[in-house]
This record gives structure tokens, sequence and C-alpha cells, in this order.
């Protein structure tokens, strides 16, 4: 089943948003790789199916709503205050919520088929715009896709403990899996 062209609303009812960190450095082993969920965020999609260039997308993200889902690796499991201290770490140290409660993406390029797509366009992150790449795909009437972001291309220190022994990577991944709701 493919997709249909027209309007339509993406948000946490339609699927999910999440981005996966991984560790690096000599104390990998003490950390965990981490799947983190975007609880609060909505967007807009038009599809052109004839003419994939005249589609386009935006999305809103709240920056405090990002939720700690699973963590793994690891010398011991994640619990609920490890989870906790995650959270508060990304909202006031690594995303600064209060001065940039706001990540928004706007696409400026849309190639390919709705088989295999490619979205090129601006994410907003800190106050600062770079471009970014995604690749995605139709499957099962879903739209699926991720793409890599480089933290550091929007001033962001990838977070590190144990005196720099353990670092998360650099390239964070995002990934998405939702289902298009035509617009009313």
């Amino acid at each position: 089943m493919g997709i249909s062209a027209g309007s339509h609303t993406l948000g946490p009812e339609s699927g999910r948003l999440l981005v996966n960190t991984t560790r690096t450095g000599l104390g990998a082993k003490a950390g965990h790789d981490l799947t983190i969920e975007v609880t609060g965020w909505r967007g807009d999609a038009t599809i052109d199916v004839a003419d994939p260039a005249g589609s386009s997308v935006t999305v809103e993200v709240d920056a405090g709503s990002l939720e700690v889902r699973e963590g793994s690796g690891g010398v011991k499991p994640l619990g609920d205050s490890d989870r906790e201290e995650i959270k508060k770490t990304i909202r006031k140290k690594i995303l600064d919520v209060e001065r940039h409660p706001t990540i928004t993406f706007r696409s400026t390029r849309v190639d390919g088929t709705a088989e295999s797509f490619l979205i090129e366009g601006d994410l907003t992150l800190l106050g600062v715009t770079r471009p970014v790449t995604i690749h995605g795909l139709v499957a099962e009437g879903r739209v699926r896709g991720s793409a890599a972001i480089v933290q550091s291309l929007w001033g962001i220190r990838p977070y590190s403990a144990l005196f720099g022994a353990l670092k998360l990577s650099d390239e964070v991944k995002v990934w998405f899996d939702v289902g298009l709701t035509p617009k009313r």
C-alpha cells in the first residue's frame, strides 16, 4: 500500500520519533547506549506523489519532551534514577531547553519515489541551523526513515563522564516511523 497525496498531520498519535546514542572511549562499558523517545512533537507533510519535488515536511519538537526508553550495555542495568538523571542532563546541559525550547526541521528538497526517498532540510537546534539529509521509505502504509546528526556541528559537546573515559559518540541517529493522517 502506498501513501496518498495531499496534506498530512504528523505527531506522537501517528508514530514515533526516536534518538539513539552510542558510547565511545576507554570507559564505554560503564555507560549505556540509549534509546530516547521524543514525546512532544508535531509536523506537517505535503505529499505530491506525481512530483516528489513538490512535497515538503516541517516538524517542531518540544526539546523538553525527551524520555529515556531504553539503555543497553553497561555494567549494570539502567534504573529509574539513572533515567531521571540523564533526562535532567539532556534538558539542562545538552539542549538548554530554558533558552531553546523548540527544535525545528524544514525540508528544502524532496527527491526519489514513495518507496525510497531523500529529504534535505534545515535543522534548527540550540539556535543554530544546519543542513540534514533524511533517508526514508514507505512500507506497509507507514513512512520510516532516519538521519545522522553530528552534535558538534550544532555546538553540542557530546556528554562525557569518568574524566572523559566514557563519552557519547558525536553522531546520534534520529529515527521515525509514522502513519500519515490526512488533514481535515
